[in-house]
């Protein structure tokens, strides 16, 4: 089996401090990190909301949508966060980039799925932000797309808009068929 690790989301604007801050955000950067230096990986990408700004989901939206302005190209909340090591990165994919939608998956619009099946990628193991949102966005959409799916919970961390939505997210994965670590 070939795999791939996903990392999604571990920015700027994501982490403590941010427009849309994750509490404890910043923790998952040293185990992401560490299963990118396991070799277990023949593939690591590195996701990247990249809204335009004008876009659907920001509070500021026409109908409003539901979060702050957050990650807008170009800016410094968009990028990596400073401590993520990019020489361990073998693609920084950015996601989002359409208006109309949420853009929440590293698979919407993206090619991940083709881009992963072209380099023989079977499997992908996803961390980082947010465990209720994009990570179970992207974990979803990459068993729907036929890969085996692994969630490294150690290495996510929740939104939690609703006090317990990352543990629900996790049910929700383990329920369709990923493999919670």
């Amino acid at each position: 089996m070939s795999r791939a690790l996903l990392i999604v989301d571990v920015q700027v604007d994501f982490c403590p401090g941010g427009a849309l801050g994750v509490s404890d955000g910043d923790a998952v950067i040293a185990p992401a990190e560490a299963l990118a230096r396991s070799g277990d990986f023949a593939f690591v990408v590195a996701t990247r909301d990249w809204h335009p700004r004008d876009h659907g989901s920001f509070v500021t939206a026409e109908p409003p949508g539901r979060w702050p302005v957050h990650c807008v190209q170009g800016t410094p909340g968009a990028e990596l966060h400073p401590a993520v090591d990019r020489d361990l990165l073998d693609l920084v994919l950015d996601k989002g980039t359409v208006v109309a939608t949420e853009g929440y998956s590293a698979f919407d619009a993206t090619g991940l799925a083709e881009l992963l099946r072209g380099r023989g990628i079977d499997a992908v193991t996803v961390v980082g932000l947010a465990t209720d949102y994009c990570v179970r966005t992207t974990a979803l959409d990459a068993l729907a797309a036929g890969f085996a799916v692994t969630v490294e919970a150690a290495a996510t961390r929740a939104v939690d808009v609703a006090p317990g939505d990352g543990a629900r997210a996790l049910d929700e994965l383990r329920a369709a068929g990923a493999n919670v670590a």
